[in-house]
């Protein structure tokens, strides 16, 4: 006879919530949880940048918005078997210590690609046709200036991928209907004869993308490799009507020598979501250009992304609570381990 599953508690970390605790998102894909009478889910009750290991308690899972997760978080993770990612990104996740701790970290792979692509494509737009600019014209009263601000199209233009993912890939398919040349991409990771297989993407070295794309789009992690990759240099690699989007994160372009280049004209303009720092929580000197337009790490949040991105991660909670891998490990070597098989029988 098969046995029941046993309980199995989940807990959210505080920024999912109010004050008052109800949730801020309208569909967390909590929804996932109903046919399993056997988790148990409950919240942080309150938000630190870093969570400490009294929040976890008793749970076998903790599903992370924004804190970071550090060694001293797993420090006594005798209980906990993984760390869901609400997203992507998990340079915020000390992956190794989770990995010594007999901790999976597991992320929503391939949840976030449409409304990070649909995003993308939208700046390009508003860039190229100088939306912010235009909305200005008319509230500020210069409705006669607006011949000084010709747009372009993105037909005929070249887009350029660093990193070519999930999410690189959703944007390219978006973009087919646009009439743009041949798509660059620049992954080292990616094998040449896979560029033709996605919609005919070329796979090209990094200089010779930034020289040529009329939009470079950073699509890659944030790793130690990839800290700062577009600096001055790369920068005055790019042709000056060219304009740099990044929608990955904070820390891969680095910011003084961006300023300079967009202040200057000489890159016509950009659009970015994440920042060296974050949060930004008093004027960034970004804000002064009028070739700019940014977003708080939030461009591409919609109901349905969050729906996406929580069926995701609470599906993979409730296999590993069955007894079954979840997607998007990002630690993998962590099911090898003896520490982890016991913790995952004794607890599943």
């Amino acid at each position: 006879m098969d046995l029941a599953p046993k309980i199995f508690r989940i807990a959210f970390t505080a920024d999912f919530y109010s004050a008052d605790g109800s949730p801020k998102y309208r569909d967390m894909g909590l929804s996932v949880f109903a046919p399993h009478p056997h988790i148990r889910q409950s919240r942080f009750e309150e938000h630190r940048p870093e969570i400490g290991a009294d929040q976890i308690g008793d749970a076998q899972g903790v599903v992370v918005l924004t804190p970071s997760v550090t060694a001293a978080t797993v420090a006594n993770a005798r209980d906990l078997l993984a760390i869901g990612r609400f997203g992507v990104g998990y340079d915020a996740v000390n992956v190794a210590a989770c990995t010594d701790a007999d901790v999976v970290v597991f992320i929503t792979a391939g949840a976030v690609d449409h409304s990070v692509a649909e995003a993308t494509v939208g700046w390009m737009i508003a860039l190229t046709h100088h939306m912010r600019i235009k909305d200005m014209l008319v509230r500020d009263g210069h409705w006669d200036q607006r011949s000084r601000y010709m747009g372009r199209e993105l037909r005929d233009r070249t887009f350029g991928a660093v990193g070519l993912g999930g999410i690189a890939r959703k944007t390219i398919a978006l973009l087919k209907g646009f009439g743009m040349k041949q798509p660059l991409a620049f992954d080292p990771y990616v094998a040449a004869q896979v560029g033709g297989e996605i919609g005919g993407v070329r796979l090209a070295p990094l200089d010779e993308l930034l020289s040529t794309a009329d939009f470079v789009s950073i699509h890659c992690p944030l790793t130690d490799q990839t800290r700062n990759l577009i600096g001055r240099r790369e920068l005055a690699l790019m042709k000056p009507d060219a304009y740099l989007i990044n929608t990955a994160r904070g820390g891969i372009v680095d910011e003084d020598a961006l300023y300079e280049a967009l202040r200057e004209r000489r890159v016509a303009g950009a659009a970015f979501d994440c920042f060296a720092e974050e949060p930004v929580v008093q004027p960034h000197r970004f804000g002064a250009l009028d070739n700019v337009l940014l977003a708080p790490h939030s461009i591409a949040w919609t109901d349905e992304l969050f729906r996406d991105i929580g069926r995701a991660v609470c599906q993979g909670m409730v296999d590993l609570s069955q007894g079954k891998r979840p997607r998007g490990v990002v630690n993998p070597q962590v099911f090898e381990q003896p520490g982890f098989q016991e913790k995952w029988a004794r607890l599943t």
